[in-house]
């Protein structure tokens, strides 16, 4: 297993200051976002990675990086702490994440869906290779979701060709989410 990439956390998102390992965590799997690259071409580049809490603690989780905070004295980030700070930034953070982590452990691409007005923009193959073909909104099980927010998500997904999905990821067990993928057609 290769040795974990260092990632500096800085107030509420992360860095890869190394750019040579800021590529090779960006090809792994197109894990955050080259700074002062807006659309990356290609995989490889030369600038520093920005990753965003929910990227980086999935990333710790499965030993692909370490974090720590104030560089020069080295103070590691454990997933607790990480978890805790991510639970502040983020609504509803524990069920974003579960989706998050199903959609990366099923071989998705996954960045954030601010733009669409979702939760997360998803690829089969990666952003600079395909345009998203997935919009996924995150809902709680037992949260209400109207018919109004079903057909302008669905008109923005229409208009911007994606899909609009809607995932709930169990409250008891957060490996089991359940997806709802709406198909649009003119009758």
């Amino acid at each position: 297993m290769p040795k974990p990439i260092s990632v500096e956390l800085i107030e509420d998102f992360l860095v890869v200051w190394n750019t040579t390992e800021a590529s090779k965590l960006y090809e792994r799997g197109y894990f955050g976002k080259p700074l002062g690259i807006p659309k990356p071409k290609t995989t490889t580049f030369d600038a520093p990675l920005i990753l965003d809490l929910i990227e980086g603690l999935y990333l710790l989780e499965e030993g692909i990086i370490d974090v720590e905070e104030n560089l020069p004295s080295r103070r590691k980030v454990d997933t607790e702490k990480l978890r805790a700070l991510a639970q502040e930034v983020y609504e509803d953070f524990n069920a974003k994440y579960a989706v998050y982590r199903d959609l990366r452990k099923n071989k998705y691409a996954v960045t954030p869906g601010i733009k669409y007005g979702c939760d997360f923009a998803v690829y089969k193959y990666g952003p600079g290779v395909e345009h998203a073909p997935y919009m996924v909104s995150v809902k709680k099980r037992g949260e209400d979701i109207t018919a109004t927010d079903i057909v302008k998500a669905g008109r923005l997904a229409t208009t911007v060709r994606k899909r609009f999905i809607v995932a709930s990821p169990s409250p008891k067990d957060e490996k089991d989410v359940k997806y709802l993928i709406f198909k649009w057609f003119k009758a």
